[in-house]
């Protein structure tokens, strides 16, 4: 996938100018492509048309925060890790867990929307977003919501934008729900004894203090802390009150050691870094000889259908590494070969059996050079056409990230 030659990039500095340049380009039929961090380019298809990069960058302030109200008002440009640091001066947070926070920008975060391996606990980002401001693509600025989490009657808009990977409106300004930071973290890691996997994922999704995060890991060697057994690795993350992660601990190592898992590691100082480690690792790409994949189910039968797509790229001559998300269900399996060469000659045959099996999984990493024959959001989904209807009344002339996103919206 080459994507289009970008004329002219520019990097407004507030939300008026973003409006302004917008019903500039709207006007003379220039396409515009929306960047933040870039952080997750490797998703979705390229613009078919691309005249003018706009990036949000520079709206990088918080614009409004009420500790004792639990709300918080920033600019879309503003990285996720800038945030964190911001709200932890008030032991406060918002769990945005998109990888490569210290890049990856809140609006970018939001247009992708970005599922987060802690959104069993606390939501998925458009349920943590209560406000918003847009310019549109003939430049209007609107709003919606705003600074109450419980204001909005009927159909709240700022959930439309979430996940709609600018093709609908540039954020230029969201709300959030903050919470109160955890007292505790701690990662623990462990290896995985053969036939040991299932029984550990079961009781761990069993547990009556539940982990934030948990995945088995299989690869990744790189990008993640700890070490294989015949069946992978675990990485398990904790939050909660001093008194309750001793409980949590206790109770975590008692059904390994049930599962058949001899010994875990556990990792106090430096426990939000294995947790990141792991998010970054979900898109993280081997050059141009790989691409990843991820599919969204049920916990139930996560690790079953990993270990499926696993033999299927094996069958392909593939190496296949794989992240299962076993508190939410989602499958993430890179698939690569030694060189780029070998592996665009498999890459393609491979990616059309791989959706006669999972239809809805999608790619989410990945330079080949072959990207462009891939099936990148996987089967077209059945609100397609009133997917493209609400693109024709947000945007008539196709201005904003033409192509982009699923249908080539």
């Amino acid at each position: 996938m080459t994507p289009p030659i970008v004329a002219q990039r520019v990097t407004p500095g507030n939300a008026e100018a973003v409006a302004e340049l917008l019903a500039t380009c709207d006007r003379t039929g220039r396409a515009v492509i929306v960047e933040g961090g870039r952080t997750l380019d490797g998703m979705g298809g390229a613009p078919t048309r691309a005249d003018v990069a706009l990036c949000t960058c520079a709206l990088d302030r918080i614009l409004t925060y009420e500790p004792r109200d639990l709300t918080v008002a920033v600019e879309a440009g503003m990285t996720l890790a800038a945030l964190a640091g911001q709200l932890q001066r008030e032991r406060q947070f918002v769990p945005l867990d998109a990888p490569l926070r210290k890049r990856a920008t809140v609006g970018g975060t939001l247009a992708a929307g970005w599922l987060g391996p802690r959104r069993h606990r606390y939501g998925r980002p458009r349920d943590l977003i209560i406000g918003s401001r847009v310019a549109l693509a003939d430049g209007t600025l609107a709003r919606a919501g705003g600074m109450v989490v419980k204001n909005v009657s009927g159909y709240d808009m700022s959930k439309l934008y979430v996940g709609s990977f600018g093709t609908l409106a540039v954020i230029v300004e969201a709300h959030f729900k903050t919470l109160p930071l955890p007292e505790r973290r701690r990662a623990i890691l462990a290896r995985l004894p053969s036939g040991s996997a299932e029984r550990a994922v079961a009781h761990l999704q069993a547990l009556a203090v539940p982990p934030s995060a948990a995945w088995r890991v299989t690869g990744f060697h790189r990008e993640v802390p700890g070490d294989d057994g015949d069946d992978g690795r675990l990485v398990v993350f904790l939050e909660s009150t001093e008194t309750l992660m001793e409980r949590a601990t206790r109770d975590l190592r008692s059904v390994l050691g049930r599962a058949g898992v001899p010994a875990a590691t556990i990792i106090d100082d430096g426990a939000y870094d294995s947790f990141e480690r792991v998010c970054d690792a979900l898109i993280a790409p081997l050059g141009e000889r790989s691409v990843t994949y991820r599919e969204l189910g049920s916990p139930e039968n996560a690790l079953p259908r990993c270990t499926a797509l696993m033999a299927l790229a094996e069958r392909r001559q593939l190496i296949p590494e794989s992240i299962t998300d076993i508190m939410n269900g989602d499958r993430y399996l890179r698939v690569s070969d030694r060189d780029a060469l070998a592996f665009n000659t498999k890459i393609d045959a491979f990616d059309d059996e791989l959706h006669t099996e999972a239809p809805d999984a999608i790619v989410v990493a990945g330079q080949t050079a072959m990207r462009a024959d891939l099936a990148v959001w996987g089967e077209p989904p059945r609100t397609l056409a009133r997917m493209h209807a609400l693109k024709d009344r947000f945007d008539p002339r196709h201005t904003l990230n033409p192509g982009r996103f699923i249908g080539g919206i």
